[in-house]
């Protein structure tokens, strides 16, 4: 199989690196939440051996995540869960939660039910950290972002950039407290909370 590529991937991967670096340092097991191609999975599993990352998406990613998978052959990095996040989720808990550029793509239903079930999935004092480009107090921070938004809405109605506030609440209502929100390159974020309650 032709492994699928997002290039976006090669050019975030090493400033998310910086974060998970930091955040996930002493964490053991990290679920990804919509892993894409499976390319995040690779590089962050290489460079952080310390943790077992395990990969999620629907069934129909799966083989190019797979692919992307056993190219790179680390123990460390598991073959993907079937995830949508309306359905089932896994039954076991993590002491990290890692998305990249899911939420936009997501219907806000959609986000509203990840948020809910993430109590299910997160240990006390679990890490979550979300990567993508965020509205804040209903505004874009770039032309960029707002143009974006136009390709996603015409591309699916239902998926849009998100306002933080909103996703902040989700949240707090699933007893996260915001750690950080650091700006990235190309007008992203890396907003992390953690399990408090």
């Amino acid at each position: 199989m032709i492994k699928p590529d997002a290039p976006s991937c090669a050019r975030n991967r090493d400033v998310i690196l910086a974060v998970l670096r930091e955040h996930f340092a002493d964490r053991r097991r990290v679920l990804e939440i919509g892993s894409g191609t499976g390319q995040h999975a690779i590089h962050f599993g290489a460079a952080l051996p310390q943790l077992v990352w395990q990969t999620s998406d629907r069934s129909e990613h799966h083989a190019g995540i797979r692919a992307w998978l056993d190219e790179a052959a680390l123990a460390n990095v598991l073959p993907p869960l079937t995830l949508d996040v309306g359905g089932e989720w896994p039954p076991a808990r993590y002491d990290g939660i890692f998305t990249a550029n899911t939420l936009h793509i997501m219907s806000a239903a959609a986000v509203t039910q990840l948020f809910a079930a993430l109590p299910g999935v997160m240990e006390l004092g679990a890490k979550l950290v979300a990567y993508g480009p965020f509205n804040y107090r209903g505004a874009f921070t770039s032309d960029s972002n707002r143009d974006f938004e136009a390709w996603l809405k015409a591309r699916d109605p239902l998926s849009g950039i998100r306002d933080f506030e909103t996703v902040d609440a989700l949240a707090r209502d699933a007893g996260l407290a915001l750690v950080e929100d650091r700006a990235m390159p190309a007008n992203n974020r890396c907003i992390v909370w953690q399990r408090s309650s």
